[in-house]
C-alpha cells in the first residue's frame, strides 16, 4: 500500500496510507488548528495545579528549595506538548498532597530570553520533563527522565527522591523503610495518634505513595514496612500484601479495613479517622446547646438532598446575588433569561415556587428591550400583583449545605446542588438539547457569580469540555475537578473535606482498581447513582416553611408596603398643596396681660360687637357661627402667638381686599378641615368677649398711632414697608404723593438706606475704622519697603 508522508514542521512529519488520505488530511488540519490556538495561550494556568515559571522567578523556586521540583520544558506550537499537557496536570493534580516534599512546575519556552533560559538548563527538544533536588545549586541543570502516563511519572518522582543524599531531608525521610525497634519506640518520640504501618513487597511503590500523600496532615504517620521483616509480619501475623495496620500508643494493633488494598481507598480511610486534620486546621466543635451567636445547627442526612437547601440557593441567587446589578442589559439579559427558563422547566419545587418561576419566565420573555431593571424584575419577583399560590421563600436555611462556622459552605454549595438536580431532571424529561443545561449554568456564574475569581477558574475550567460527556457525568467531574483543586484551601471546612465524590463509603460500586493497583471510576455505575442521589422523588421537605405562613407573610408585606406607598404619597401632596398663609392657633389659656389687651381693642369695636350680639340675639347665635365658619379670616392673629399692643380698628392693608374665588370648586379637604377647627376657635373666643364687654373700664386708653401698610416698595429692602395712618383713615393722597417724591429726590437717603441694609450705625462705624487702619497699614509697608530699596541700593552704588 503506497503511504505519502508530510513534512509539518522541521521536527513534524506525518504520513498516511492512500485509503485513509480524507480522514488524515482532516486530522492534519485539526492539528493545525490545535498548534494555532495554542500558540495563541499558555498551556497552563494557575487553576492546574502547577507552577508558572518565568525567567524572573525561575531561579527563586528552583535553586536552594527545601522542596524537589518537576518542571515540564515545553513549547505551545508542540503537538507533543499539547497532545502531554492533560497527562501533566493530571499529575499535578495526584500529588497535590505531596507539595512539602515535591512541586510540579512548568516553564514556557517561547520569545528569546525563555529560550536562553531553557538553552541554560539544557534543553534541546520539547517537552523535557526535569527533576531538581532539593536545596539545588545554582549551577544545577536538573535531571532528566521519562514517563508515558500518570502513574510512570509518578513512580519515577519517588525514585529520584530517594537518590537524595541528606536523610534528615523531609522528601527523604518520607520515603525510607521502618523496621520493628522504631516501631516499638515510635510513641515515645513523637505524638501521633496514630501509626498506619503498610505491609508490601519489595517491588511496591503503595507505602512511599501512601507516605507523601499524607505529609500534611497532624495525628498520624505511616511507615512502609517490607515483607523481609520477619519480626514485625510474625508479631501481627501478617499474610496479605499490600495491607495495612494501625498501631495505637497503647500497642495495640487493628488491620485497616477497605474495599480494595489500594492507595485511594486507604489514603481516604486514614485522613477520615478521628482526629486526623489537615495541618494548620484544627476541627470546628460544633455546640449545638451553647450555640447563641449562629445559626442552629439542623442535624442532617449526608445521603440525601433537602428542599431547603435548593429554596435558599433560589432566595440568595435571585434577591441578593442579582440585586447587585440595578439593570441587567447586554450579554447579561440573556443569561437571566436562560437560567430562569431553566429553573421554570425543571426545577421540583413547590407548587407556590413554581408559580413564581413561571410568573418570571413569562415576563422575561415578553421583554422585548435589551435591558431591564432589577426593580421591575424584583416585583415580579415578590409578587406585588397578589396572584394567588405564587410565592418564594425569603431567607435561608441551609441544611445539607450547612458549614462548621458561617463562611463555610452555603450558597456554593448550594448552587452545586441546584445545578446536579437540574440535570438530572433534564435526563429524565428526555430532553433534546443536553447542553441546556450546561450552558445556563455556565452563562450565568460567568455573568452574575459573585466570587469573580471563581467564576474565571470555573469558565477556564469548562471551556472545551462541555461535549466530552453527557450533562449528568460532565457536571459530575468538573465538580471533582473542582474539590481537587480546593482540597487544603482556606475555604475547605474541616469539618466537610473537599474529596472526590462519591466516597467509597457512599457508593462503593462507583469505585475500581486496575491491574495496577490505580483507582478507577466506573461511570455506569457512576450515572445511576446520580441519578438517584438528585432524583425529586428523593429530596426531603425537612426544614421547610409551611406555605400558608408563606403567604400570609406575603400579604402582610404587601399591605404594609402599600401603607408606606400611601404616607408616603400623602406627605408629597401636603408639601405640595400646603396653603401660603399659616394660621397659628389661639392660646388656650391667656394671660392677663393679653385679656387688657383685647378689652382695649373691644372698646374701638363696641358697635360692631354689639350688632353681632343683636345679631345673636335673634337668630339665636347661629347666625354668629355661620359667619364664624364661612368666613375664618376675618380675624387676624399676629405671628408666634403675640398681639399687638396697639389699638387695631381696621385691617392694616389699606384699601385691598380678600377676595374669594367663589368658582373653584376644587377643595382641599386637610385645609378646609383646618380651616374649620380655628373658625371654631375664632367663635369661642369672639364670644368670651362679648361677655367681658360688660367689665369694660371707665378709663379709657387714648389710641395710639396705628401703622398700615405702604403701598410703596423700599428701594433698598425690596419689601412692604410700615407707613403711619391716621386713626379715621383719611390719609391725603396729595400729601402721600409729595412725600413719595421728596424720598425719590433724596439720593443720599436712598444711598444709605441701601448700604445700610441689615447694619446698625455701630456696624456702620466699625467697617469704616477698620477700612481707615488697613489703608494705613499698607501706606505703612509701603513706605518702610521703600525706604529699605533706597538704602540696598545707596550699597550697590557704593561697592
Amino acid at each position: 500500500m503506497a503511504r505519502r508522508c508530510v513534512r509539518a514542521t522541521s521536527r513534524l512529519t506525518f504520513c498516511f496510507s492512500e485509503k485513509s488520505t480524507l480522514s488524515s488530511w482532516t486530522c492534519l488540519f485539526g492539528a493545525f488548528v490545535l498548534f494555532g490556538a495554542a500558540a495563541e495561550a499558555e498551556l497552563y494556568t494557575s487553576s492546574d495545579q502547577v507552577t508558572l515559571l518565568t525567567p524572573e522567578n525561575v531561579k527563586s523556586v528552583l535553586v536552594n528549595s527545601s522542596a524537589a521540583t518537576v518542571v515540564e520544558f515545553y513549547a505551545a506550537w508542540c503537538g507533543h506538548c499539547i497532545a502531554f499537557s492533560p497527562i501533566y496536570k493530571s499529575l499535578a493534580r495526584d500529588i497535590k498532597e505531596w507539595k512539602p516534599a515535591v512541586d510540579v512546575a512548568a516553564f514556557h519556552c517561547m520569545g528569546e530570553e525563555n529560550v536562553r533560559v531553557c538553552a541554560a538548563y539544557n534543553v534541546t527538544g520539547f517537552p523535557t520533563v526535569k527533576f531538581f533536588h532539593a536545596y539545588s545549586t545554582p549551577d544545577a541543570v536538573g535531571v532528566a527522565f521519562k514517563g508515558h502516563d500518570v502513574t510512570s511519572l509518578r513512580r519515577r518522582i519517588i525514585d529520584k527522591l530517594e537518590t537524595h543524599k541528606e536523610p534528615w531531608l523531609i522528601c527523604a525521610l518520607s520515603v525510607r523503610l521502618s523496621s520493628q525497634a522504631e516501631v516499638s519506640s515510635f510513641f515515645e518520640t513523637n505524638t501521633s495518634q496514630y501509626l498506619a504501618l503498610v505491609f508490601e513487597k519489595p517491588d511496591s511503590y503503595l507505602g512511599r505513595e501512601l507516605t507523601l500523600d499524607l505529609l500534611q496532615f497532624e495525628n498520624i504517620s505511616v511507615r512502609r514496612v517490607l515483607s523481609t521483616e520477619q519480626g514485625l509480619v510474625a508479631e501481627l501475623g501478617v499474610t496479605q500484601f499490600p495491607s495495612c495496620y494501625l498501631y495505637h500508643p497503647g500497642g495495640n494493633f487493628t488491620r485497616l479495613e477497605v474495599k480494595a488494598e489500594a492507595r485511594t481507598f486507604y489514603f481516604y480511610a486514614l485522613q477520615r479517622l478521628p482526629g486526623v486534620v489537615r495541618s494548620g486546621k484544627p476541627p470546628v466543635v460544633i455546640d449545638v446547646h451553647n450555640n447563641k451567636t449562629q445559626e442552629p445547627w439542623r442535624p442532617f442526612n449526608s445521603s440525601r438532598v433537602y428542599m431547603a437547601d435548593l429554596e435558599s440557593t433560589l432566595h440568595y441567587s435571585l434577591r441578593v446575588e442579582l440585586a447587585a446589578h440595578t439593570v441587567i442589559k447586554g450579554r447579561a439579559l440573556n443569561p437571566l433569561k436562560n437560567y430562569i427558563g431553566v429553573l421554570a422547566k425543571y426545577f421540583p419545587g413547590r407548587p407556590i415556587v413554581m408559580n413564581t418561576l413561571n410568573s418570571l419566565n413569562s415576563w422575561l420573555q415578553n421583554q422585548s428591550q435589551d435591558e431591564i431593571l432589577y426593580k421591575d424584575f424584583k416585583e415580579i419577583l415578590d409578587n406585588t400583583a397578589q396572584s394567588p399560590d405564587t410565592a418564594l421563600p425569603r431567607g435561608e436555611r441551609w441544611v445539607a449545605c450547612q458549614g462548621s462556622q458561617l463562611h463555610f459552605r452555603r450558597y456554593p454549595c448550594g448552587m452545586w446542588t441546584l445545578f446536579h438536580v437540574l440535570t438530572v431532571e433534564a435526563k429524565k424529561a428526555e430532553a433534546s438539547n443536553q447542553l441546556e443545561v450546561p450552558l445556563a449554568m455556565r452563562n450565568y456564574i460567568h455573568a452574575f457569580f459573585g466570587c469573580r475569581y471563581c467564576a474565571e477558574h470555573f469558565d477556564n475550567l469548562v471551556r472545551g469540555s462541555l461535549l466530552e460527556n453527557e450533562a449528568v457525568l460532565w457536571l459530575w467531574s468538573i465538580h471533582n475537578e473542582v474539590n481537587s483543586r480546593l482540597s487544603g484551601a482556606l475555604s475547605e471546612d474541616p469539618n466537610f473535606p473537599k474529596i472526590q465524590w462519591p466516597s467509597p463509603d457512599m457508593c462503593p460500586e462507583c469505585h475500581n482498581v486496575t491491574k495496577r493497583g490505580e483507582h478507577r471510576w466506573n461511570k455506569d455505575k457512576a450515572l445511576r447513582f446520580l441519578l438517584s442521589y438528585f432524583s425529586s422523588n428523593r429530596i426531603l421537605p425537612d426544614y421547610l416553611e409551611d406555605e400558608t405562613q408563606i403567604l400570609a407573610k406575603q400579604r402582610e408585606e404587601h399591605a404594609s408596603r402599600l401603607l408606606a406607598l400611601e404616607a408616603e404619597k400623602k406627605a408629597e401632596r401636603r408639601v405640595r398643596e400646603a396653603p401660603d398663609l399659616e394660621i397659628q392657633p389661639l392660646p388656650s389659656n391667656p394671660t392677663v396681660q393679653e385679656e387688657e389687651e383685647e378689652e382695649e381693642e373691644e372698646e374701638g369695636e363696641e358697635p360692631q360687637d354689639e350688632a353681632v350680639a343683636e345679631g345673636e340675639e335673634e337668630e339665636g347665635g347661629e347666625g354668629a357661627v355661620a359667619a364664624q365658619e364661612s368666613n375664618p379670616w376675618d380675624k387676624p392673629e399676629m405671628a408666634g402667638g403675640e398681639r399687638s399692643q396697639k389699638v387695631r380698628r381696621k385691617p392694616s392693608i389699606v384699601g385691598m381686599k380678600i377676595r374669594r374665588n367663589m368658582e373653584d370648586h376644587i377643595v382641599d379637604l386637610d385645609l378646609f378641615e383646618n380651616q374649620h377647627f380655628k373658625a371654631k376657635a375664632l367663635q369661642l373666643a369672639a364670644s368670651s368677649r362679648i361677655k367681658r364687654r360688660s367689665l369694660q373700664r371707665k378709663v379709657e386708653p387714648e389710641p395710639g398711632p396705628v401703622f398700615g401698610l405702604g403701598m410703596e416698595l423700599d428701594g433698598g429692602v425690596g419689601m412692604v414697608g410700615l407707613q403711619p395712618v391716621d386713626a379715621d383713615f383719611d390719609m391725603d393722597v396729595g400729601q402721600q404723593r409729595k412725600w413719595l417724591q421728596k424720598r425719590d429726590l433724596s439720593p443720599t437717603g436712598h444711598w444709605m438706606s441701601t448700604l445700610s441694609i441689615g447694619f446698625s450705625r455701630v456696624d456702620v462705624s466699625l467697617c469704616v475704622l477698620l477700612y481707615f487702619l488697613s489703608c494705613m497699614c499698607l501706606l505703612g509697608m509701603y513706605t518702610f519697603f521703600q525706604h529699605r530699596f533706597r538704602l540696598r541700593r545707596v550699597k550697590f552704588s557704593m561697592s
